[in-house]
């Protein structure tokens, strides 16, 4: 008895490897900085742990339609009719595991046998794989040089086999966020060539300087129509082991989810549907205490970072930063440096060829200032250690 090929030929997420390899070391007495996943280190907001812990109290935990309770769905209706300002209706909205879970189940929905997507780069490590399981072709599309869109390589991009583009804004691993400017040109081009637009927008709470989010959905009748809206509760809420998201689209595509999650997965979490409801309604102080911490780690390690030599554009959203490390890296390339930071000196970090990108590396801020800090002071002597030549100097310690 043997897995099929469709799942032996699927790589475990690099992500989760690599946290899964820093918690091992953790646990064998090793001293090691998390810098690797993108897991909120704060408490969900006080309204979401007593939501959860009423509805468990009352005896309510039971199956839910597959699309999600009625309650929820109208309130992400409510939330993205005040937010994206266009109406969204319950019927629009269906429920799901995770924000990961509704961009698969939109995948397996929308695409066809041979499709091409478009995957503008650097790209979550997970769309790609995604996109293959779905049947699809993952096609990438190289950025400008300051990690932005470049809009004249994603039309050249185009063939009579393209089918779709996914969009994450603000973006993981970058944290570039998407002017008005550049998502209206996305929506022409996908207007001019018939494409429907994925938009993973997790992150969209947490944008700084001031800068307005800028969805798809908002661009006018045409671009809501072809778009597939996916958000959740992990990000922004620190919901992570809640496992609730949601995908709001037509309502024909958003039911055909919910009819191919009703067959595959059953219904969401109901403790996180509560839960979630709750932090929906209830719009949390703690949400915007989070997101102005994140804005000012991100100045303060972005600085560290250059003032180390490692170029590294601020991020305008999220909580990564994507750091250029070509000088320091030997022929393993970003894998090679980053097994070498863990094992020298215990920080752990993603490789940019995870997101398509080879030469970056990815470093998360969502950890504490203290750690942040001791990461930086371990990164500036493997560094050093290292030298420009990507060789190591003198063998480094344990």
């Amino acid at each position: 008895m043997r897995p099929n090929q469709r799942v032996s030929s699927i790589p475990l997420s690099q992500t989760l490897a690599l946290d899964a390899r820093a918690k091992s070391m953790l646990a064998e007495g090793r001293d090691v900085i998390n810098l690797s996943v993108g897991e909120p280190d704060f408490d969900s907001p006080a309204a979401v742990r007593e939501a959860a812990k009423a509805v468990i109290d009352a005896g309510g935990v039971r199956y839910t339609p597959a699309a999600g309770t009625p309650s929820l769905r109208g309130a992400v209706a409510e939330h993205l009719t005040r937010s994206r300002a266009t109406p969204f209706s319950p019927g629009q909205v269906t429920i799901c595991h995770s924000a990961k879970h509704a961009l698969s189940g939109a995948l397996l929905t929308l695409t066809e046998p041979g499709d091409e997507v478009l995957l503008l780069l650097p790209a979550w490590v997970s769309y790609f794989e995604m996109v293959r399981f779905a049947g699809g072709s993952p096609v990438a599309v190289e950025p400008r040089a300051d990690l932005g869109p470049d809009l004249d390589a994603l039309l050249e991009a185009v063939t009579p086999r393209t089918r779709g583009i996914m969009l994450n804004s603000p973006c993981n691993p970058s944290g570039y966020v998407f002017t008005q400017r550049e998502v209206a040109g996305l929506c022409e081009l996908a207007r001019e060539h018939d494409l429907w637009i994925l938009s993973d927008e997790i992150y969209s709470r947490l944008v700084y300087d001031g800068a307005p989010y800028a969805s798809p959905v908002s661009h006018g009748d045409d671009a809501r129509a072809r778009t597939v809206l996916v958000d959740g509760a992990s990000k922004a809420f620190a919901m992570t082991g809640y496992r609730i998201g949601y995908l709001a689209a037509s309502e024909e595509v958003a039911s055909a989810v919910a009819r191919l999650h009703s067959q595959l997965a059953g219904s969401p979490n109901a403790v996180g549907q509560h839960a979630f409801q709750a932090a929906l309604v209830s719009e949390p102080d703690e949400v915007e205490v989070m997101a102005r911490e994140f804005e000012a780690r991100r100045t303060r390690l972005v600085g560290d970072l250059r003032a180390l030599g490692l170029e590294t554009p601020m991020p305008g959203g999220a909580f990564y930063v994507f750091s250029d490390v070509r000088p320091w890296a030997d022929e393993r390339g970003s894998d090679g440096f980053c097994e070498d930071l863990l094992e020298a000196e215990g920080v752990a970090a993603v490789p940019g060829s995870a997101f398509g990108m080879e030469g970056r590396v990815r470093f998360s801020y969502a950890a504490s200032t203290d750690s942040l800090q001791a990461a930086v002071e371990r990164l500036d002597r493997f560094l050093a250690r290292r030298g420009r030549t990507g060789q190591f100097q003198e063998s480094s310690p344990g």
